[in-house]
C-alpha cells in the first residue's frame, strides 16, 4: 500500500478491535480482577508480570515495560512494520484498507533522506569520539564499569559527546541549509 494511513481510519480500527483478542490468540492468559496476566512474550520470566486491561485497551509487562495498543503489539510480538500491523487488524476486523494512491511527494522524501543521512553521520562521528578522542578514557571507563564491552559499544552505536556545545555542528555543518537541519 502505497500512500499514508488516514488516522481516521487507524482509530475506527482500533475501537473495532480488542486488544484482548489480538493478545490472547498469542499468549496464554489468566484473569486476574479486571485484567488478564500471563508470561510476558517479550522477555523471559518465571512468574507473570504481563497484563491486559481490556476496559481501556492496552498490555502492559511489568518486567520489562513493553505496553501499548492492539497495533503496537502486532508491530512487536509478530515483528510487522506500522503499515503491515495496519493490514493485519484490517483483515482481522474485516474492513477494507483505504484507497489513499496519490501523487508521491518526491521533495518530502528527499528531505526524510537527508535527515537520515545527517544523523547517520552524527551517529559515525560520536562512535568516533569514542574511539579517538583524547578524553575517551572517561566514557570507556564508565561503560567497562557499566559491564559493557568494546563489542557491544560497536554493536548498539554508543558514541562519546565531548564537552563543548557545538561540536557537531563545526564537524558537519557543510553550508547554512545543513546548519539548519542540525539545529532543529
Amino acid at each position: 500500500m502505497a500512500g499514508r494511513i488516514p488516522q481516521s481510519f487507524i482509530d475506527d480500527l482500533l475501537a473495532r478491535v480488542n486488544v484482548l483478542d489480538i493478545v490472547e490468540a498469542r499468549v496464554k492468559l489468566k484473569r486476574t480482577g479486571k485484567n488478564y496476566s500471563g508470561l510476558c512474550p517479550f522477555h523471559k520470566e518465571k512468574s507473570p508480570s504481563f497484563t491486559v486491561n481490556n476496559e481501556k485497551q492496552f498490555y502492559y509487562c511489568f518486567g520489562c515495560g513493553a505496553g501499548g495498543n492492539s497495533l503496537g503489539f502486532l508491530m512487536e510480538h509478530d515483528r510487522l512494520s506500522f503499515p503491515e500491523a495496519v493490514e493485519e487488524l484490517a483483515k482481522l476486523a474485516g474492513v477494507e484498507m483505504p484507497k489513499t494512491e496519490g501523487p508521491v511527494d518526491h521533495q518530502r522524501e528527499q528531505r526524510i533522506k537527508d535527515i537520515y543521512s545527517l544523523l547517520e553521520e552524527a551517529s559515525e562521528y560520536y562512535q568516533q569520539q569514542l574511539r579517538k578522542h583524547p578524553s575517551k578514557d572517561i566514557a570507556v571507563n564508565y561503560l567497562k564499569n557499566r559491564g559493557l564491552s568494546g563489542q557491544f559499544a560497536a554493536r548498539f552505536g554508543i558514541g562519546y559527546a565531548p564537552p563543548g556545545w557545538d561540536n557537531l555542528l563545526k564537524k558537519l555543518a557543510r553550508d547554512e541549509a545543513t546548519k539548519l537541519r542540525l539545529e532543529q
